[in-house]
């Protein structure tokens, strides 16, 4: 069934009768060519573009619990390409791409809102980073604009400009970049993944691998043995553990990324707000709702909670900005985990073990990196090869000495 105008309408005059579930639930086969392993958004979307854009059939995703359950659905939302190194923004300006055509391409209304985002300066230095940064956007196909004081306060006149620590210099702003509906994102590539022969199976726990002479057979899991000619595996904050399940120690630590929402009020930030002296990202929902996050928890976790010492750091940045917020109620957070790598930067790659491939350690970018990290990792699970975007995202770049320090402050998760 496609999804349309028309259809809608037809539906709402015959009593919503016509519609069918947007992906079936089928039963694992005994084999299969590949098997993803996790059925969040980068699963999904490595399925759908192998069966897509490289023709690949006889794909299972296996996830553990519930289709959009994971961080695809536990995120701030926001979509971008603002990165400054040649090894990170090609590959999410491929993603931007891939989002602005996303929802005609899939047939799913994922909500995608080409807000803006304006990242705020506080002083000389950040200016000029600022605008280091904007220049290797330009560069690099995307767009940016640097903002002095007056053209930020046009666009947002309530923000705290005279703090005498924080004081607003200007901004670089984004405006292609945004936001998108989490969980309809997973849906819509559940989906597409589904129209094009997939089977998804979910309450599908990976519970180890079978590799014999150093190749990999299939995977064993909750609901039976599956084999497979490849494995690719995509589970965010659960790598290590799974990965650990065929012999690998990966570079990588799982930290809880905390979340806030705010009661729904009057429309106030038509865009994407990131305050420069301090962790703190903003942007408010279509509900009317403030959502908005900062640092990880800094200790190692599975946890999807994290601790109030975080609550009140992210709380104190967004009064320093906007004061007003102190008159606001918090409605609820949560978390996701973070698979944080040692430079802030992920991996798409195969492993040491023939047929076994590994996506992840995507730190703060795993949500706006989706639609690139599908595309890529289904390009090397089809081909064998990196995409020439992706090329960067090796697992032994550590052990080489080519690193993506974006941030350029250090080998340590906690630091990125």
């Amino acid at each position: 069934m496609r999804y349309s105008g028309w259809r809608v309408i037809k539906e709402a005059l015959t009593g919503h009768k016509g519609w069918t579930p947007a992906w079936s639930d089928p039963e694992p086969k005994d084999h299969y060519d590949i098997v993803i392993v996790g059925g969040g958004g980068h699963g999904l979307a490595t399925a759908y573009y192998l069966a897509k854009e490289f023709g690949q059939a006889r794909i299972a995703v296996l996830e553990k619990g519930w289709i959009g359950g994971g961080n695809v659905g536990r995120n701030t939302t926001i979509i971008r390409s603002n990165y400054l190194l040649d090894g990170n923004e090609p590959f999410y300006e491929l993603s931007l791409k891939l989002w602005e055509g996303l929802e005609q391409d899939f047939n799913y209304n994922a909500m995608v809102s080409q807000r803006g985002i304006l990242n705020l300066v506080h002083s000389d230095a950040q200016r000029d980073a600022a605008r280091r940064r904007g220049n290797a956007m330009i560069l690099n196909g995307s767009d940016a604009e640097l903002l002095d004081t007056d053209g930020v306060r046009a666009m947002y006149p309530f923000f705290n400009f005279d703090n005498a620590r924080f004081p607003i210099k200007g901004g670089l702003l984004h405006r292609r970049g945004g936001t998108v509906r989490h969980d309809a994102v997973a849906w819509g590539y559940a989906r597409g993944a589904d129209m094009r022969g997939v089977d998804i199976i979910q309450n599908c726990e990976v519970t180890g691998f079978r590799i014999e002479q150093g190749r990999v057979l299939g995977v064993e899991t909750s609901r039976g043995y599956i084999g497979a000619s490849k494995v690719g595996v995509a589970v965010a904050g659960s790598s290590s553990r799974v990965m650990e399940k065929a012999g690998m120690r990966l570079p990588i630590e799982s930290h809880v990324l905390q979340a806030f929402v705010s009661e729904g009020l009057k429309p106030l930030i038509d865009g994407v707000i990131t305050f420069g002296a301090g962790h703190f990202y903003v942007s408010q929902s279509d509900k009317g709702g403030l959502v908005f996050g900062g640092d990880i928890d800094m200790y190692n976790t599975y946890a999807q909670r994290g601790n109030l010492p975080v609550v009140e750091d992210v709380i104190e940045s967004g009064m320093a900005l906007i004061p007003a917020l102190g008159r606001v109620r918090m409605l609820r957070g949560w978390g996701g985990i973070m698979d944080m790598s040692m430079d802030g930067s992920p991996f798409i790659d195969r492993t040491s073990v023939d047929g076994l491939y590994f996506n992840g350690g995507w730190c703060y970018g795993g949500f706006k990196a989706t639609p690139a990290s599908g595309f890529c990792y289904a390009h090397l699970l089809a081909t064998g090869r990196p995409h020439e975007v992706a090329t960067a995202y090796r697992l032994d770049r550590f052990r080489t000495g080519h690193m993506i320090d974006e941030k350029g402050q250090g080998a340590q998760p906690n630091l990125h």
